[in-house]
């Protein structure tokens, strides 16, 4: 018998019949066409509408809500209220009661009616765009808050004053003393140091939450012996989820213990454990529908709060269906951001590009929780000498959320930016540093130069770029890199397949199709393995019902999916083999399916067609569960990637013009090779949006996003993204290693290959995205002039 390796392994490339070619999705004439249902677009029988009441503050205390109105209007067939008297609301937009009647006019009306007392309270939603000054919070001081309050040039009365205020938790040990003199700091700041009485920081009520130093090999003797030392401050915004489709949910109760709910999201097998702790239902009474959802990206793995109110007031209804969808202001408010990121940044280097030391002080918000730190210095792990601070942010402006590669946008572009920066200053091509610096990658810095190579030459690298500041003319135009990885290991999943005595195939698997192509790749595998066209095999997905898979994220659907497929046909086709093996005058071993037919390897004319071969199995279908994980090794995890920009920039308006994003791209063995480039692309036009035009705007006094609307929340158009060129890495080296997730790694890569190509363009670093006109003109202009934005 052969080992499970052996038996489930991918068919190498000259078998394969239909993996790694371009097949359109299976979906996209239901989705081109509109009948592609999706949960707005579902109206059950007797369907109400449900509408929120939302809170108007960032930060307030709800004190009374009066529904009276509400409940007695006509139309009107439940209120509930979500959070009552008592609740601490920590973000506008907050829900607090929702109503469902009629139609939506009727609930709206209703919703309008709803009186609510507020207390408000102090709130904080600062943008972060700078350094903060520590003397500005009431933080406890340690020793490298005071160099920082140095190196931002705070006054020695602000000093003094922050230590008067608070005390040290230290005395001023002999090094810092030195490189307080070396920074030129006057002698009474020292001895206000050296001076102040001992004490114990106090617990603090400050937003600023700062993690443990990191320290790797000695950087202070790194930095005082380099021979060349780059500085600079990089950083992106908040940005927020916006999913074509909105959250929501239809629930309805079928009976008193049994709830239905059609939902939009990324996790059709996980929610019914979510809906059963938050309605106190046993899990197994809980039914999860869904036929497709306009994208997730993160942020569709929960119920939510209004998962569970639209169950409630559900309830309250009568059991009635009742249908909550976000509206898009309340979408970009709630449903969840990508953190902001900034950091200043110090590194050193030889003369000949080799890089020595990495130093960096990290900021950054997510809401309420604050921010992680970014994975820095990124990809370039093993950078000898570091020294890493992080401060996470809590704020009043809505909850962070997973976003297509939590952190690592964030990371590469601080991290690439500064090298890029570096490169500049010693006066080589980055795409040479790059080069000579792979060394300090953990993992696959074979692939990552194989991959900046066919960039570079897909680009024009050695036509088109030029040395910084060397463009003329009113508008410039510069090249920009970056390299990014991630894992995307496979999810647990279970793969139903059943052959039936009639020949027809089907499928049941729990898993969700975000648009990308999953059914595509699961009717690709399964096949490739038995010998058919996929339009002859029947798939159903989006139904909690059918066996659990994996919710959609980290890259793992991908893996997870293929391998549970590929696992259950190769059994099915295995039992169909040992059915009719004795027809064929064989062995089971012997025999392979082909276009449709089961045949003897060494014999093809000896064969019979599917149908007849399904016919000898008399009146009992076969009907297997494949597992991931699972016997044999189908799947692995890593992969790296390489983006590079090519764009122009206006001097006199400063406005970017992308003109050409190039994507090289491993992901091991390919499924589906247009839905993998059709990933890519889509991963490039958010790294253009992130780049160009998104940041969730907070209005520092009342505390609202000023930009909850598709008017001011800019995303890139189809005139707005230029040429994109996709490159897959397969074959040789990649196939082995079997599918790995690919949804998050090429939106990584983006924000840093703009930004570094702007900075080539124009001859200085614009250090914060968005890439607007403005911020342009300002480091164009820092003095002012006839470009000066202030």
């Amino acid at each position: 018998m052969p080992d499970d390796n052996a038996k489930y392994a991918w068919p190498a490339a000259e078998q394969r019949s239909l993996i790694g070619k371009r097949i359109s999705r299976v979906d996209g004439p239901d989705k081109v066409s509109g009948r592609a249902r999706y949960t707005y677009d579902v109206h059950r029988p007797g369907m109400l509408f449900g509408k929120v009441v939302r809170c108007p503050h960032a930060h307030a205390k709800v004190v009374s809500v009066d529904t009276s109105a509400a409940e007695k209007m006509a139309g009107v067939k439940a209120v509930h209220v979500i959070q009552g008297p008592g609740t601490e609301i920590q973000w506008a937009g907050d829900d607090i009661v929702v109503i469902a009647a009629v139609d939506e006019a009727t609930a709206a009306d209703a919703a309008r009616t709803v009186k609510v007392e507020y207390q408000p309270l102090p709130h904080f939603v600062d943008d972060f765009s700078q350094p903060r000054n520590v003397a500005e919070n009431n933080a406890p001081l340690t020793q490298r808050d005071a160099f920082q309050m140095i190196s931002n040039d705070t006054s020695p009365e602000q000093i003094i004053a922050a230590v008067q205020k608070r005390g040290l938790s230290f005395k001023v040990s002999p090094e810092m003393a030195q490189r307080m003199k070396d920074n030129e700091v006057p002698d009474s700041v020292i001895k206000a140091f050296q001076s102040a009485p001992l004490k114990e920081a106090q617990p603090s009520n400050s937003p600023y939450k700062k993690e443990s130093e990191q320290v790797k090999g000695d950087p202070d003797t790194a930095f005082k012996e380099a021979e060349a030392v780059s500085e600079g401050v990089y950083g992106c915004p908040v940005i927020t989820h916006c999913c074509l489709e909105s959250h929501g949910s239809i629930a309805e109760w079928t009976d008193d213990d049994h709830l239905f709910s059609h939902i939009s999201t990324q996790n059709v097998s996980g929610l019914a454990g979510q809906f059963a702790q938050a309605l106190k239902i046993p899990e197994a009474n809980v039914h999860v529908h869904q036929d497709h959802v306009g994208g997730g990206f993160g942020s569709k793995f929960g119920i939510d709060r209004w998962g569970a109110y639209t169950a409630q007031v559900s309830k309250k209804a009568g059991g009635k269906p009742v249908r909550v969808m976000l509206e898009r202001d309340a979408e970009l408010e709630v449903a969840g951001c990508r953190p902001s990121a900034f950091a200043k940044v110090k590194m050193a280097a030889r003369k000949d590009g080799t890089i020595t030391a990495w130093q960096s002080e990290s900021w950054g918000t997510g809401g309420p929780g604050g921010a992680g730190a970014p994975p820095m210095p990124y990809v370039l792990t093993n950078i000898p000498h570091q020294r890493l601070q992080h401060t996470a942010v809590t704020t009043n402006i809505g909850p962070a959320r997973a976003w297509r590669a939590p952190n690592h946008p964030q990371g590469c572009l601080i991290t690439l930016s500064a090298i890029d920066d570096l490169a500049a200053k010693l006066g080589i091509d980055p795409l040479e540093l790059m080069l000579k610096n792979l060394n300090l990658v953990t993992a696959r810095a074979d692939t990552y130069r194989e991959e900046l190579l066919i960039a570079a030459d897909l680009i024009g690298w050695k036509q088109n770029w030029h040395p910084r500041g060397q463009g003329s003319g009113v508008t410039r135009r510069g090249l920009g890199l970056a390299i990014h990885t991630w894992g995307g290991r496979g999810h647990a999943s279970n793969c139903e397949l059943t052959i039936h005595p009639t020949g027809a195939v089907g499928i049941k698997i729990g898993t969700q199709d975000l648009g990308v192509g999953t059914r595509t790749a699961i009717l690709i595998v399964a096949g490739d393995t038995l010998g058919l066209p996929i339009n002859q095999i029947d798939l159903k997905i989006g139904d909690n019902q059918y066996p659990a898979s994996g919710g959609s994220g980290g890259s793992t659907t991908i893996g997870g999916v293929s391998s549970s497929t590929r696992r259950a046909a190769v059994d099915a086709r295995d039992q169909l083999f040992a059915q009719v093996a004795a027809a064929l005058n064989a062995q089971p071993g012997d025999l392979e399916a082909v276009n449709g037919t089961i045949r003897v390897k060494s014999a093809p004319s000896r064969g019979l067609s599917w149908k007849d071969a399904c016919a000898r199995l008399g009146t009992r279908p076969i009907q297997v569960v494949g597992k991931n994980p699972g016997p044999g090794d189908l799947i692995s995890s890593g992969v790296g990637g390489v983006v590079m920009a090519d764009v122009t920039v206006d001097t006199e308006t400063g406005i970017v013009k992308m003109n050409k994003t190039v994507c090289v791209q491993d992901c091991g063995l390919i499924i589906s090779m247009k839905t993998a480039e059709s990933q890519v692309y889509g991963a490039m036009i958010m790294g253009i949006a992130s780049s160009l035009y998104e940041e969730k705007v907070m209005d520092r006094n009342t505390g609202r996003m000023l930009n909850p609307n598709m008017d001011f929340y800019r995303l890139a158009g189809i005139g707005d993204i230029g040429e994109l060129v996709v490159h897959m890495m397969t074959g040789k080296g990649y196939d082995e290693r079997g599918p790995i997730g690919l949804g998050e790694p090429p939106t990584v890569g983006p924000m840093a290959a703009i930004s570094n190509a702007v900075a080539n363009a124009a001859g200085v670093r614009v250090p914060f995205l968005p890439l607007t006109p403005d911020r342009v003109l300002a480091a164009l202009n820092p003095q002012g002039g006839s470009n000066a934005t202030v």
